[in-house]
């Protein structure tokens, strides 16, 4: 098999080198040994159209306007496929690709691979959304079954019967590859998302300011998205201090995302602006030290079909970091934290409260769960376990390095 050891990785969703799974991607395949580019829109800390970041080039496009319904998402899609398209003919004029990896969402790059295929390179699809359910999860479940829908599946499809591999991120999503995309099983490889064992080398200390005066800290981290639970979370609270008279627990909600203002004023309707505090979009180190003073990590994603087959990434920032989780019962939940979460039944609410007062009321528990959870990450979750399966899926691809 002839070698090929020029990559141009194509994604959307954030810029570079922001979007942390890609980046550390695309840093395992610099350091095999591969020739790497990347193409992505500019964000208000990367606006340079072309830099180049430990030895990785990456090419940058103007971002799109803030997309809120369909027809704008199909816009941004559009914009963003076409200056994809366009930086593509330049980065092969000036450094050359042998593979097209595209991470979705969403499921569009594709047709961008096509003549690229024709011209003999080879595909990767790293799957990172299942962007029929997303639609379902973010829109309703009276569109399952309408033309955007349908038209969403069968772009999914064409990923899959493209790709020369696909690149999973967890089980879930290897099976939904073999059974719905009718992949090959042996062009399927998992390559879990999870933070590396570098960044969380050590666990930053408690800061006790952080708790704001009270006993207890429960914390959320990620985006905040109408499939992402936050208001779960937000009405667990409630409950908490109604139904339980909770009045010893601050919470900290780290992120943002199209839900941040919605929960905002759901906060303020709920009477809970002295408990909750949102952070918005934070440093690493700053999550960290939420993270580590935390006594309960939370993670309030409902059960749909998107969020039961999805690793979330901050369940492994949570392990991480030592922590002892709350979580609703889903199936990929799990199978990340196994016995370091309870698991609350899905979408209720007062029994989301009722799991995270357990832990509260239970210092030991809370210690064991955080330490199985620590140990757990560290042995088997972290980057560095799934960079290993990234290079040998390309090896397969592509063939050993020369002179390996």
């Amino acid at each position: 098999m002839a070698s090929c050891r020029r990559v141009l990785h194509l994604s959307e969703n954030l810029p570079l080198p922001f979007d942390r799974r890609v980046w550390m991607e695309l840093s395992a395949l610099h350091a095999g040994g591969y020739q790497v580019s990347a193409i992505c829109p500019m964000g208000e800390d990367s606006t340079a159209p072309h830099e180049v970041i430990d030895g990785i080039h990456i090419w940058r496009y103007p971002p799109p306007p803030p997309a809120s319904g369909f027809l704008s998402y199909a816009w941004e899609f559009l914009y963003c496929w076409l200056h994809s398209a366009r930086l593509s003919l330049a980065v092969l004029w000036r450094r050359g690709f042998d593979v097209i990896h595209a991470a979705n969402p969403p499921d569009t790059f594709w047709a961008l691979a096509l003549p690229y295929k024709l011209a003999g390179k080879r595909f990767v699809f790293d799957h990172h959304d299942l962007c029929p359910e997303l639609y379902i999860a973010r829109f309703g479940e009276s569109r399952r079954g309408s033309l955007a829908h349908r038209a969403l599946g069968w772009l999914e499809r064409m990923q899959f019967r493209l790709a020369d591999l696909v690149i999973s991120t967890n089980e879930s999503y290897r099976q939904v590859a073999i059974e719905r995309g009718r992949v090959a099983p042996a062009r399927v490889v998992v390559v879990r998302s999870a933070p590396s064992r570098e960044r969380f080398a050590t666990v930053r200390p408690v800061d006790p300011a952080l708790k704001r005066g009270r006993p207890y800290l429960v914390a959320y981290l990620g985006v905040m998205a109408p499939q992402d639970g936050v208001d779960h979370l937000l009405r667990a609270a409630r409950h908490l201090i109604d139904r339980r008279g909770r009045d010893d627990v601050s919470f900290t909600l780290v992120g943002a995302g199209d839900s941040f203002e919605d929960l905002q004023r759901l906060t303020h309707e709920l009477e809970l602006d002295g408990a909750v505090q949102f952070t918005g979009r934070v440093p690493d180190a700053e999550v960290e030290r939420v993270l580590a003073t935390a006594d309960v990590c939370v993670c309030p994603d409902p059960l749909n079909p998107l969020n039961d087959l999805s690793t979330m990434n901050k369940v492994l920032e949570y392990m991480a970091c030592g922590r002892p989780i709350v979580a609703y019962d889903l199936r990929e939940h799990r199978r990340s934290a196994a016995e370091g979460a309870l698991y609350a039944r899905p979408n209720d609410e007062s029994d989301l409260a009722g799991q995270i007062e357990t832990l509260l009321d239970d210092p030991e528990r809370r210690r064991r769960m955080g330490d199985y959870n620590r140990r757990r990450f560290l042995e088997r979750m972290s980057w560095e376990h799934s960079a290993g399966e990234l290079l040998h899926a390309y090896e397969t691809l592509c063939g050993p390095k020369p002179n390996a």
